[in-house]
């Protein structure tokens, strides 16, 4: 059932579908203060260990909105992989039930035009159950993993020992509806994890948690020094699990400068004004009218005046 992708580009990918001419059109719940937070670590990694090398891992991918925000941090030598059923069917029926409530017009091809809207060639795609990606990604071969996709309890589960198995030492997990209340089985498997799996929480959203199964220390305090410099974003910390977490509140928050389409806007029409109408014309009198008019008595000009009229 597992799949990858043929290498697809802009040029071979479906151009019956609508292309984004803006980020801000890829459709999907990605907001200003998770992109923030996704530029900075993905940035700081790269700051941090400039010859290091890790992969990047979407599982669960919608419409490809945080897929194109990520595939920005990739650097040469680096793949990045998006797993996601798009249009297969669902390996249960409770998953199924989900698929259809909550995703029945997600497609694959509409990924694939958003993101070659923004990328020339397609991530590494794995059309399958998140259950197979261990099979597809090398061990402890990622450094950030995003985790994004069935909300029931038995698959989140699996999708963190996934995580747990891919990322390598030091790298950075974030999970989605953490704490929904939609998503109960997202919040026990994520909590379930940092109480008995050894995931340490870094930071966390109004959606998302960021962790890591490393040491947290050395992150968290660059973050929390960056937090300090920023006016948009408020943030606190307090103790869990008996390590100091950061909440942050962003309802502020000034997105990052957003991926550029590689498509321009269709041109507006814009309306010519039809000239203004001028003064309307006097009829010309001829020179032997404007001597009579200048020679003869007022009456006789008045009586030939009313001559012409009639």
């Amino acid at each position: 059932m597992a799949q990858t992708s043929t290498p697809v580009t802009g040029e071979t990918a479906d151009a019956a579908l609508p292309r984004p001419t803006r980020f801000a059109d890829v459709k999907g719940w990605f907001w200003p203060v998770d992109q923030l937070l996704f530029d900075w670590f993905l940035s700081h990694q790269r700051d941090t260990d400039p010859d290091g090398r890790g992969d990047l891992l979407e599982l669960g991918a919608y419409l490809g909105k945080s897929a194109i925000f990520t595939a920005r941090h990739l650097r040469e030598g680096e793949r990045f992989t998006v797993c996601d059923l798009w249009d297969s069917p669902a390996p249960d029926d409770s998953n199924s039930a989900e698929m259809d409530r909550s995703y029945a017009t997600l497609t694959r091809r509409a990924f694939e035009a958003n993101y070659l809207s923004f990328h020339d060639e397609l991530p590494t795609m794995v059309q399958a159950p998140t259950s197979v990606i261990t099979s597809r990604v090398e061990a402890a071969s990622c450094r950030f993993v995003h985790v994004d996709a069935s909300h029931l309890y038995e698959h989140v589960h699996g999708d963190i020992e996934a995580a747990k198995a891919l990322l390598r030492p030091g790298g950075i997990v974030s999970f989605d509806d953490f704490r929904a209340e939609h998503c109960p089985g997202v919040s026990a498997a994520v909590w379930g994890a940092v109480a008995t799996a050894g995931l340490k929480p870094i930071v966390i959203t109004g959606t998302k948690l960021y962790g890591t199964w490393g040491d947290p220390a050395p992150v968290r305090e660059a973050l929390l020094v960056w937090l300090e410099s920023r006016t948009d974003l408020w943030h606190g910390v307090e103790e869990v699990a008996g390590l100091p977490l950061i909440r942050i509140k962003g309802t502020k928050a000034e997105a990052p400068a957003p991926p550029k389409s590689r498509h321009r806007p269709a041109p507006v029409a814009v309306p010519v004004p039809a000239p203004e109408p001028g003064p309307a014309s006097r009829p010309r009198t001829s020179p032997s009218r404007r001597l009579a008019k200048d020679l003869l008595p007022p009456i006789v000009t008045r009586a030939l005046r009313s001559r012409r009229g009639a």
